[in-house]
Formats: structure tokens, C-alpha cells, sequence
């Protein structure tokens, strides 16, 4: 999102509103490595966004969410009304239940699936009504204000969840459950474990019944589903720390820096040197 024409609320440096009124082309071409969960909402505008390395184009009323350590950047975009939720992972995320609006819910941290929903006309009165409550709350300091905020919030969320469950297919069944488990899994352990068996192990099936599941769903094979989350990691890194070509291979449990770079080459057709040179040009 364009940095102009913004108006900014914020609580203790841990939540924040922006609410964007214009309508002008803008272009962001500096990719920005995400610190914060973030909601998007673009109510009224089109553009194309990277994200994580993926294009996305809208036109029209969207939602989209990002979760700490994404890439995005805008590569064009026109907005005439949009407002953008961010928060830190101990303003909302210390909550542990109701599984499908926590923090590794449905919307965040699922790099694994499209970040963007499209809310009906009656979804949108319902958010409309929540960001003018937020408006009205950050701009006073009442009594149990951190309590207000979190639960409009914790109300936009729930919304925005139903929006998916009802308009978008969410499978619940054993090989969609366990591609679920398995995703997870990755997302926590794919810097120390690459093995598919050790994987396999700890949800406890086989590697080769693992790898029906994957199939059942059309989807891309274990091995190189941890491949990716590694390769994604990798490119993070080489653009955003100051770390070396050795030290990020450490980073991902390869003790062999001549051995990470081969793998990287071959999975991207570049070297991460070359990678790296190659996205800062564009």
C-alpha cells in the first residue's frame, strides 16, 4: 500500500488503523519484508501485489492477510478506500482457543494457500460497522481500552473467517486434515528437519501413506513441499539479514554451505549470489 494521503491510529505501539482515503495510481517497487500480523482491506481499488514471490491481482472489494515474515510489495495499485489492521503477536495472538481465529487459524500464517477474500454486500455492512467502532475507540483513552480494541478485532477476525468457511471450499476430510498436520509441522520444525520419514514419524503414518495423501489431493510431494518452505526461507534471508551465503545455510541446518548453494541453484535455476543481485535490480 502507497504511503500517501494515510491516517493513522495506534495503541502502544502494538495495534494499529490505517485508513487510506485517494484515488491515484501508485507504485511501490521496494518489496518490504512483513513485522507484523496484517489485514488489508481494499473496499474500493484494483492493483497487483507480490507476495512471497506470487502475483496477485485484484479489482474490487478484498480482503488479504499477512503474517510476520512475508515479502510484499505493490507493483501497481489504485485505491479509493482501504484500511489496513496490524497487530503484534501479544495484542491478540496470547489467545490459545477458538482454533480457527488464533493466529495459526485459518487466515495467518498459511503461506500454503491464496491470501485473499472477497466479502459479500452483507459482509461488508458488518465491517464497515467494526472499523468505524475502532475509529471511535482509538481516538479516545477510556477505561479498559486494550479490552474494546482486542475485541473488535477479535470480531473483524471471526468475520472474516466466515466469509471463508461459507463462500470458500475448506476440506475436512483425512488427506486435506493431515496435509493440514503436516503443513504445521513443517512451518515449525523446516529449519532442524528435511527428512519426509522423521516428518512421517511424528504424525505417525508412513512416508509412503503420506505420500497417497498428497496425491489424493493433487497436491505437490512431501519432499518437495519441505523443499519449498526451505527454498522460501532461503530467499527471506538472502534479501533481508545481513547474513552470508554460509551463514543462512547454517540458519537452515545445512552444515555444508557448498551443499545449500547446489540445492538452491538447483531448485531456483540461480545461486543465492545471483538471486540475491538479480531481485535487488528489478
Amino acid at each position: 500500500m502507497a504511503i500517501q494521503d494515510i491516517t493513522k491510529y495506534t495503541y502502544k505501539n502494538t495495534f494499529s488503523l490505517s485508513v487510506v482515503l485517494f484515488d491515484k495510481a501508485c507504485v511501490m517497487n521496494e518489496p518490504e519484508q512483513v513485522d507484523a500480523y496484517s489485514i488489508y482491506w481494499i473496499k474500493k481499488g484494483s492493483g497487483v501485489y507480490h507476495i512471497d514471490f506470487e502475483n496477485y491481482s485484484f479489482d474490487g472489494n478484498v480482503l488479504f492477510f499477512l503474517s510476520p515474515g512475508q515479502v510484499f510489495s505493490v507493483e501497481t495499485e489504485s485505491i479509493e478506500e482501504a484500511y489496513k489492521l496490524t497487530f503484534l503477536k501479544d495484542f491478540y495472538c496470547i489467545q490459545t482457543h477458538d482454533k480457527e481465529v488464533a493466529c495459526n487459524g485459518v487466515l495467518f500464517n498459511n503461506i500454503y494457500d491464496t491470501p485473499f477474500l472477497q466479502p459479500t454486500v452483507n459482509d461488508t455492512l458488518k465491517l464497515d460497522f467494526i472499523i468505524t467502532s475502532l475509529v471511535d475507540e482509538l481516538k479516545q483513552s477510556a477505561t479498559g481500552q486494550y479490552d474494546m480494541l482486542q475485541a473488535y478485532l477479535k470480531q473483524f477476525i471471526v468475520n472474516a473467517v466466515r466469509i471463508k468457511t461459507a463462500h470458500y471450499q475448506i476440506k475436512d476430510d483425512v488427506a486435506s486434515q493431515l496435509f493440514k498436520d503436516f503443513s504445521l509441522l513443517v512451518e515449525q520444525n523446516y529449519k532442524t528437519i528435511h527428512s519426509v520419514t522423521e516428518y512421517a514419524t511424528r504424525l505417525g503414518i508412513s512416508p509412503k501413506s503420506l505420500t497417497k495423501h498428497f496425491q489424493k489431493r493433487g497436491s505437490q510431494t512431501p519432499s518437495d513441499f519441505i523443499k519449498n518452505r526451505i527454498i522460501l526461507e532461503a530467499k527471506r534471508q538472502l534479501l533481508y539479514s545481513s547474513d552470508s551465503v554460509k551463514q543462512i545455510a547454517y540458519n537452515l541446518g545445512y552444515n555444508d554451505p557448498a551443499y545449500f548453494t547446489r540445492f538452491f541453484t538447483k531448485s531456483t535455476t540461480k545461486s543465492p549470489l545471483h538471486f540475491k543481485t538479480d531481485y535487488n535490480i528489478q
